[in-house]
């Protein structure tokens, strides 16, 4: 898979290690987080790396900052988008499997190496459910997605 990864300057003390399972994995790594603890502001960083997502050059995106919460409320805010927060294994397989999440937000400051580890293989190694109760709630999820963009668009 390609995956798109980015960190804020809080997310770099798991930024390596990240990179280090995903490499172990085989996956390609895209790279558009701060290469360093220089401050950054997190919605461009999300931004640069779901964009990838949304436009089909990369099949996912990892993203970490200091507790995920603000990398989630961002990339949810881009169309195509559907990220969730990754602190755990069972949210992480069951945000794909039921909800279709192409993006998943760790915090570097609430979970450690090991943890980060068994969520990115969670994450990755599923799959959409595909069946129809799954199909039509992503569905109504597109459907928010497009109406509120119409009534945005009618706004200007």
């Amino acid at each position: 898979m390609r995956i798109a990864l980015g960190n804020d300057h809080a997310g770099i003390g798991l930024k390596q290690h990240v990179v280090d399972v995903l490499t172990e994995l085989g996956h390609e790594i895209i790279d558009r987080g701060a290469p360093d603890d220089s401050p950054v502001d997190f919605p461009d960083i999300t931004f640069a790396t779901c964009d990838l997502v949304r436009r089909g050059e990369a099949d996912r995106a990892v993203l970490v900052c200091g507790t995920g919460v603000g990398a989630v409320i961002a990339a949810n805010k881009i169309p195509g988008i559907r990220a969730g927060l990754g602190h755990d294994v069972y949210s992480a397989h069951q945000g794909v499997e039921h909800d279709d999440t192409n993006a998943i937000a760790m915090g570097a400051w609430l979970i450690g190496p090991a943890m980060a580890r068994e969520v990115l293989l969670a994450f990755l190694d599923a799959r959409f459910d595909d069946d129809e109760d799954t199909r039509r709630r992503v569905e109504k999820l597109r459907r928010m997605e497009l109406d509120a963009a119409r009534e945005l668009a009618d706004r200007i």
